[in-house]
């Protein structure tokens, strides 16, 4: 073998094994989701508050420019 062919074949050995590294690394992550730990239950409970208080303050918005929209019509009406 001369070089060119040395290290074609290395760089083709080098290829595979980093596939074959990637591919039994990542073999584990399908579909398996962790048991739920005390941490990721908190975080959970802490998310599920945020979004009901982000519900509450996106309907106080609303109800305010709704209310301040009909009192400037009614202020424009008399």
């Amino acid at each position: 073998m001369n070089l060119p062919e040395v290290i074609v074949a290395i760089m083709i050995a080098v290829l595979v094994a980093s596939i074959v590294r990637t591919r039994i690394r990542h073999q584990g992550d399908r579909g398996v989701e962790p048991a739920p730990t005390a941490e990721m239950t908190q975080l959970r409970r802490e998310v599920d508050q945020l979004k009901e208080r982000l519900a509450v303050l996106e309907r106080i918005t609303v109800e305010r420019e709704n209310s301040l929209a009909r009192q400037i019509d009614d202020l424009k009406s008399q």
